[in-house]
């Protein structure tokens, strides 16, 4: 009878280790000052709840599990309790409404990492995730051309991963590290984007790698959803190669051309403080150069200008 009692214990703790757990953490003290106002939510200060998460994230990793963490917004989460008719003041609606992210929204999976680096990991993957929402359902949404009849939103993605190949195509070997910026509405959509060209690449190999697909296709949209919708915005391209000083290069997003900044323009982009337009000291072992102009289209008189 021990025996059979131990063997269900051990059958029940296998199988437990197989069921994955979300876990929705309310980053900044602003979130969590929001969900106080729900009677059913034990916590009375952010720090000791970090402390309680934090702890709860070290137990599940010792089960075994796999457990990922995603961002709680309480806005969102009156949202879904209204729209699916759930009291917010339950324990159970916040359940539910964390599976929900589980399954919809952004999140990062929990190895160990102490909330001091997992934090930052998570609202960067927040942000991402968002823009990327965004600047595809720009994409989705942005029509057919009323000139030529084809689609917008694809004809720009379409351009703008052209344009990111001939710009990496001219920037040659080394590593490259791009920034794009574009105002929509009123919201700064931004991505950035890290790749590798070797010195001497592969016969049959890409120029250039970048370090993964989902970043460069997010990159990609963010480029066409400027494209899209006509909106002003930028590219900065940092080069580092081995015993060399890094090379910064700028190019302003005209309609669905990049055009390259004068030099001037990138060192005044470079070395002022965004916020206050107030100057910055210059980067040492950095030098800051005009855009290259790119090479011509091949494809444009194909797809034409929207």
């Amino acid at each position: 009878m021990t025996r059979t009692g131990t063997t269900q214990t051990h059958l029940r703790r296998a199988l437990r280790r197989e069921v994955p757990s979300t876990v929705g953490l309310l980053a900044d003290e602003h979130d969590f000052t929001a969900m106080r106002r729900y009677r059913t939510f034990a916590f009375d200060d952010h720090p000791t709840y970090l402390r309680q998460v934090e702890a709860l994230l070290r137990t599940l990793a010792t089960q075994g599990g796999h457990t990922t963490v995603t961002l709680f917004d309480p806005e969102e989460y009156a949202a879904y309790c209204a729209e699916t008719a759930l009291d917010p003041d339950h324990p159970t609606s916040r359940s539910r409404f964390t599976a929900h992210l589980g399954a919809t929204g952004a999140r990062v999976t929990y190895t160990g990492q102490p909330l001091s680096s997992l934090l930052p990991e998570l609202v960067d993957t927040a942000v991402r995730h968002a823009t990327w929402e965004y600047a595809t359902t720009v994409l989705a949404t942005a029509g057919d051309c009323a000139t030529c009849g084809k689609d917008i939103g694809k004809a720009a993605f379409e351009r703008a991963a052209r344009l990111l190949h001939r710009l990496l195509d001219a920037a040659g070997p080394g590593t490259h590290h791009l920034v794009c910026s574009v105002s929509a509405a009123d919201d700064q959509l931004v991505a950035a984007l890290h790749t590798h060209a070797p010195t001497r690449p592969d016969a049959g190999t890409a120029p250039y790698a970048a370090a993964d697909d989902a970043t460069a296709a997010e990159f990609t949209a963010v480029l066409a959803a400027g494209i899209a919708l006509r909106a002003p915005g930028g590219l900065v391209l940092r080069t580092s190669t081995p015993g060399d000083r890094d090379r910064l290069h700028g190019w302003r997003l005209t309609g669905d051309t990049l055009t390259p900044l004068t030099e001037a323009e990138v060192f005044a982009a470079y070395c002022t403080d965004a916020r206050t337009g107030e100057p910055l000291s210059p980067e040492p072992g950095v030098d800051h150069r005009a855009g290259f102009p790119l090479a011509p289209d091949p494809a444009e008189d194909e797809t034409g200008h929207h």
